[in-house]
């Protein structure tokens, strides 16, 4: 059975995001003194995705079943591995392991979501305690299962007004009316990465390309009418790789334009949905964090049009922060402690989610 302290957790968090970067691994210790949370990030890396792993897991949306299950196994087989590799590389002992997995579907509105990377065979390889499978209890009590972060952010980043992640999706977190309010705004780095494939690249370094760009007002338009976008005042609301297969690509792959334009007029559009998400709200201090941190361009188009102070943090935090909040949100479950809030999610009721599969 995993022995772990009353007020002190050292924890391995695993997180895959919608962009297909890579595989985040953030060791993590958080200790509760004062009742108070304080985290530190002590070793943590991203272990990109080969061609062979970023084609499987794009292709399990349409897969049969049995191809489904066995790929559910070998992703867990290949989290337990790379979890065992990092703990010997940095000579490090864990209580448990906190995995996110990684989504294939997620469609709340028919109690769906689903996250590959088996617990049992993760705990096989690595020896340790996993939880996982986060987002169905709360999706099962009639929430969105997203985001889930927002936890965290209130309990270890309460000196900030605002938490902005810019990562395969931007998404927000805040106190309003003494209540947690956390949403998905618009995809960032799922299209950007993606229009970015059309000329060879896996991203756009500093946003050059984009900077490069010339600005479709009619694109942009277009983009800027999506129906999500005027649902303004209807939180919770959540966003997914489906959503954009079904309304973003086929609105852009209507226009003859060159990739850096489209980049361009996506970063506006980007920067434009966190203005109008945000911009009502009284002046903050704005923690943003996720590798769109690192799109120069794009933080100098959402600065231009948000009134918030964007304040970037050290590395660990822009590149971690997910990762290390699963850690965090694995924490919780172990303690039997709410890991997801009702304000957040629309469930029927605040819920404590994460199965947890024992390795003795």
């Amino acid at each position: 059975m995993t022995n772990i302290s009353a007020n002190q957790y050292n924890v391995i968090g695993l997180m895959s995001g919608t962009s297909l970067d890579g595989l985040d691994i953030a060791y993590c210790n958080f200790v509760f003194q004062n009742n108070k949370w304080n985290y530190t990030i002590i070793y943590a890396e991203t272990i990109k995705y080969n061609d062979l792993w970023k084609q499987k897991l794009l292709a399990l949306e349409t897969a049969d079943a049995l191809t489904f299950q066995q790929a559910n196994i070998e992703y867990g087989n290949y989290l337990g591995q790379r979890v065992s590799d990092f703990i010997v590389k940095n000579n490090i002992k864990a209580d448990f392991v906190s995995s996110h997995g990684h989504t294939i579907f997620h469609q709340p509105e028919k109690k769906l979501t689903v996250q590959i990377g088996a617990a049992a065979a993760i705990a096989s390889k690595c020896k340790l305690t996993v939880v996982n499978d986060f987002r169905t209890m709360d999706v099962a009590l009639g929430g969105q299962g997203a985001p889930l972060v927002p936890i965290g952010d209130k309990l270890l980043f309460p000196d900030y007004d605002f938490c902005l992640n810019l990562g395969g999706f931007s998404n927000v977190s805040y106190e309003y009316n003494n209540k947690r309010i956390a949403f998905d705004i618009c995809p960032v780095n799922i299209v950007l990465n993606s229009i970015c494939k059309s000329l060879g690249k896996e991203y756009d370094d500093e946003g050059k390309i984009a900077r490069t760009g010339m600005l479709s007002t009619y694109l942009l338009n277009e983009l800027n009418s999506i129906g999500y976008y005027k649902q303004v005042a209807n939180i919770p609301k959540s966003l997914g790789k489906e959503w954009v297969l079904k309304n973003i690509y086929p609105i852009i792959n209507q226009y003859e334009i060159e990739a850096n334009d489209l980049l361009h007029t996506f970063c506006e559009h980007i920067a434009i949905q966190i203005s109008k998400a945000l911009s009502h709200l009284p002046k903050g201090k704005m923690l943003v964090t996720g590798g769109g941190v690192y799109n120069t361009y794009l933080i100098e188009r959402i600065q231009k049009l948000c009134p918030h102070q964007i304040i970037i943090p050290d590395k660990n935090i822009i590149e971690y922060k997910e990762a290390m909040l699963f850690a965090f949100l694995g924490v919780l479950r172990m303690r039997n402690e709410i890991n997801c809030l009702q304000s957040v999610t629309g469930a029927s009721k605040d819920n404590c989610g994460g199965s947890i599969s024992y390795y003795e």
